[in-house]
């Protein structure tokens, strides 16, 4: 049973000793994440498709950082992840499930084969991947480990004009309750996020769009879009021992959105 014995708030969030992996972590909300995580303390793998924006931003970060490219749409690139995290931090201890896609924006009935298999490709494959592979490591270690899979409001309710991305948002809510069942008893704790609309290039489809912002605001009770560092302090409460009660829970940072 894991006990707390420094409740300070300061030590509940010290990530000092642990190793973490942020996929999609070049820009945006996994950029984020990857800095939360290095400030709190830990040794942070910064993946991404291409390595020009992870090594970057490792870069920017120092020597807590360490940058990999990885497509994890493909399993032999998680698994090769996870093996460059061992090989250069020694273990891994958090895995931030954030690299995504989302090619087809418009109503559902007009998304061709290719931009389904793609988005799924990558929303739900690949954090399935990432997990299993991180999962069997920290089993191989006896070792307790949080898993954050980064899911989105669009997975909670209907996504008009991102229907197809709305469907595995809310996959990965399903993926990430099952998981912390099964998981559970190893002391592995998986939990999900669920940003509202965000200003990413990820997201400028409606940020950069007046009409669409107007609309998405008005719903919204804070009156506004949130920023990537808004969502950073919730990924690491849930990888922190801060949550360490947590597991199959959805921690949604919207603006109040959702509640409308």
């Amino acid at each position: 049973m894991t006990q707390l014995t420094n409740t300070s708030p300061a030590s509940l969030f010290d990530m000092t000793g642990k190793v973490a992996i942020v996929t999609g972590a070049s820009r945006g909300i996994g950029e984020a994440i990857a800095r939360a995580l290095a400030g709190a303390g830990a040794k942070v793998v910064v993946a991404s498709r291409k390595i020009d924006g992870v090594t970057a931003v490792a870069a920017s970060i120092g020597d807590a950082a360490h940058p990999v490219a990885a497509h994890t749409g493909k399993e032999a690139d998680c698994k090769n992840v996870v093996d460059e995290t061992v090989r250069r931090f020694g273990k891994v201890d958090v895995l931030v499930n954030n690299a995504a896609t989302n090619p087809y924006f418009g109503p559902m009935l007009g998304i061709d084969e290719a931009a389904w298999d793609k988005t799924f490709e990558v929303n739900l494959k690949g954090y399935f991947w990432m997990i299993r592979s991180v999962a069997n490591h920290l089993v191989s270690r006896g070792a307790p480990g949080s898993i954050v899979n980064v899911a989105s409001v669009a997975g909670l309710e209907a996504a008009p004009l991102q229907g197809l991305y709305g469907a595995t948002k809310a996959a990965v809510l399903s993926m990430t309750k099952t998981l912390a069942y099964e998981l559970g008893p190893s002391k592995i704790r998986v939990n999900a996020l669920c940003p509202g609309l965000i200003e990413t290039k990820f997201a400028s489809a409606i940020v950069q769009n007046e009409d669409l912002l107007r609309t998405v605001v008005s719903k919204t009770p804070l009156a506004r879009h949130g920023q990537p560092s808004e969502i950073a302090g919730g990924a690491l409460y849930l990888a922190s021992d801060a949550a360490s009660f947590l597991t199959g829970g959805s921690l949604v940072i919207d603006g109040g959105m959702t509640i409308c």
